[in-house]
C-alpha cells in the first residue's frame, strides 16, 4: 500500500455513498463470499456489567478490516478499521454509525429483492427504533412499495414514525393498532424489535409474504413464533455460523434437526434466481456480518480517494522498547520517575 491512511467522518460517509450504492456493494460482497472469494469473521462479544464490547470483521479484495464498538450505559462509538490485506498497513479509520445503519438496512433490502414478490406494494414495520427508517428505505429501493403499516407499542411513536416516513420517503404510511393489523395482507414484513418473546405468528401472514427478522440478535431475544417455519418455503440467513450460535428462533427449530433447509442469502444471490413462492412465506434472518461492513468501507475508501476526501492519518511508526529502568529522558522529553 502506498496511499496515506485516511479518517472518514460520519459526514464523509453520508456524502460519499447513498443507500442504493450500499445495496449494490453488499450484493457483490455476499456473492463473493458464497464463491469463496471473501471472508467473514464471526461476531464476538464481551459482557461487562450492564454493557458489552463487540467486534466483527472480514476480508474483501485488497482490504481486511474489523468494526468494534462498546454498548455502554451512557452511549456508544463504533469505528471500522481497514488494513491493506497484502502489506498489513493501515488504510482507513471510518466512523461507523451511518455505515452500520446502511449495512443493516441494505442487507434487508437485498433479502427483499431476492426473496419477496417482485410486485410487493405493501410493507409492515414492527418496531420503530434507530434501524427502522433504513429498513423501510432499503425495501422501498428494491420493491414498488406504495403503503407502509407501522406498529410500535407506543401510539405516539408509531404516529411520529409514520409521519417521518411520509416526509422522508414519500410513501403512504399508516399507524397500526396491533402487530396483526400491521401484517394483515402485507407483502413484506420487517421485524426490528427487542422482543424476548414472539410477536409475529404464522396466522398473521398472507401466502407469499416475506419476513425480514433483524431485531433478535441474541439468545435472550425472539421475534417470531416457530409456526412461521411450518409455512415457509425459502429460509435464508446472512451468516449461518452466527445464526447457529446466537438465534433463539433458529436454534429452537434446527438444534436437533438438519440445517440443510437453511440457505445463505449469498448462495441465493450467486444462483441468480428469486426464491419467492406465491403460496408459501419466506424468512430472512440477519445477525450482522463483518464482511458487509468491510464491503461498505471498501466502497467508501475507493470513492474518498478518487474525490480527495478524508483527513490524512500519520501512519504508525515503530519505536524501540526501553528495557532498562533509569532516570534518563523519556521519549516525551520529561525525566523518567521509574526507579
Amino acid at each position: 500500500m502506498t496511499s496515506t491512511p485516511i479518517w472518514l467522518t460520519e459526514q464523509d460517509v453520508v456524502e460519499l455513498i447513498q443507500l442504493p450504492d450500499a445495496i449494490t456493494a453488499l450484493e457483490h460482497s455476499l456473492a463473493a463470499e458464497s464463491a469463496g472469494q471473501a471472508g467473514n469473521m464471526s461476531k464476538t462479544m464481551l459482557q461487562y456489567g450492564k454493557s458489552n464490547l463487540h467486534a466483527l470483521g472480514g476480508q474483501l479484495g485488497s482490504l481486511v478490516g474489523t468494526k468494534s464498538w462498546t454498548h455502554a450505559e451512557a452511549g456508544t462509538c463504533p469505528l471500522l478499521m481497514l488494513w491493506d490485506a497484502y502489506d498489513g498497513q493501515l488504510a482507513a479509520v471510518i466512523e461507523a454509525f451511518a455505515l452500520g445503519n446502511m449495512r443493516t438496512g441494505g442487507t434487508s433490502g437485498l433479502a427483499a429483492k431476492w426473496m419477496s414478490s417482485p410486485d410487493a406494494s405493501v410493507m409492515a414495520i414492527i418496531g420503530c427504533g434507530k434501524q427502522a427508517l433504513s429498513q423501510v428505505a432499503s425495501v422501498v429501493a428494491v420493491r414498488p412499495i406504495a403503503e407502509l403499516r407501522v406498529f410500535s407499542r407506543s401510539a405516539d411513536t408509531r404516529e411520529a414514525f409514520a409521519a417521518k416516513v411520509q416526509r422522508e420517503l414519500g410513501i403512504r404510511a399508516v399507524p397500526a393498532a396491533s402487530v396483526e393489523a400491521a401484517a394483515d395482507g402485507a407483502d413484506v414484513v420487517t421485524l426490528a424489535t427487542r422482543a424476548t418473546e414472539p410477536v409475529m405468528y404464522g396466522r398473521f401472514l398472507k401466502p407469499g409474504a416475506h419476513v425480514n427478522a433483524i431485531g433478535a440478535i441474541g439468545l435472550d431475544r425472539e421475534e417470531f413464533a416457530q409456526d412461521l417455519f411450518d409455512r415457509a418455503g425459502a429460509v435464508c440467513v446472512d451468516y449461518l455460523d452466527g445464526v447457529k450460535k446466537q438465534s433463539r428462533e433458529f436454534t429452537r427449530r434446527f438444534a436437533d434437526d438438519s440445517w440443510d433447509r437453511v440457505q445463505t442469502l449469498g448462495s441465493v444471490i450467486a444462483a441468480g434466481h428469486c426464491v419467492w413462492q406465491p403460496t408459501r412465506i419466506s424468512i430472512f434472518k440477519a445477525m450482522g456480518m463483518g464482511l458487509s461492513d468491510v464491503a461498505l468501507g471498501a466502497a467508501l475508501v475507493d470513492r474518498a480517494r478518487r474525490a480527495g476526501v478524508g483527513r490524512p492519518i500519520e501512519p504508525p511508526k515503530k519505536a524501540a522498547i526501553r528495557f532498562r529502568q533509569g532516570s534518563g529522558q523519556t521519549a516525551y522529553g520529561a525525566a523518567s520517575s521509574v526507579t
